[in-house]
């Protein structure tokens, strides 16, 4: 590919950069006004849908109930097995175990590692980058990190604060 060659720039003073500023920052608007209206919708939407489905949540809460009791009334039917395989499904009961711990778990913790069940006890190692970027650039190098530096362009938009309802 051959390389082309940077004509002037398209702006050729710091108030027709400051103009495009000003039209980015309007642009801005227009996008979060577009993004707005378009939540609105959503939102109503989302609202519309949950009233009309309500009514068959309820519906299958009321069958699920029904047939739970009739299950846990013929029980006895489905011996030895713990569950009955029908035309449009399965009804069954299984075992469940839960576990529970209290709020705090410092307690539970040191009981764990007081009996050796370590297992039990999840650790997650990673790297605060953060901390490691103030370390000297030799010492990122010795660890397997590099250090890139760069002078990256930034803008920002004034964005005016309008007092709001009170």
């Amino acid at each position: 590919m051959a390389r082309k060659r940077m004509e002037e720039p398209e702006l050729q003073s710091w108030e027709e950069v400051d103009g495009t500023l000003k039209k980015i920052r309007e642009t801005e608007i227009a996008l979060t006004d577009i993004s707005t209206a378009a939540e609105k919708l959503i939102l109503d939407i989302r609202q519309q849908a949950e009233e009309d489905a309500q009514q068959y949540k309820d519906r299958i809460k009321r069958m699920e109930l029904q047939v739970k009791e009739f299950t846990t009334a013929h029980r006895d039917e489905m011996l030895p097995a713990k569950s009955k395989e029908m035309t449009f499904g399965q009804v069954g009961f299984r075992k469940s175990t839960k576990i529970i711990l209290p709020q705090k778990l410092d307690r539970v913790i040191t009981k764990l590692k007081k009996l050796g069940m370590g297992d039990c006890i999840i650790t997650k190692e990673t790297v605060d980058r953060d901390i490691l970027k103030t370390y000297d650039e030799k010492t990122i190098l010795e660890v397997g990190g590099t250090l890139k530096k760069a002078d990256t362009f930034w803008y920002e938009t004034k964005q005016e604060k309008v007092a709001g309802p009170a």
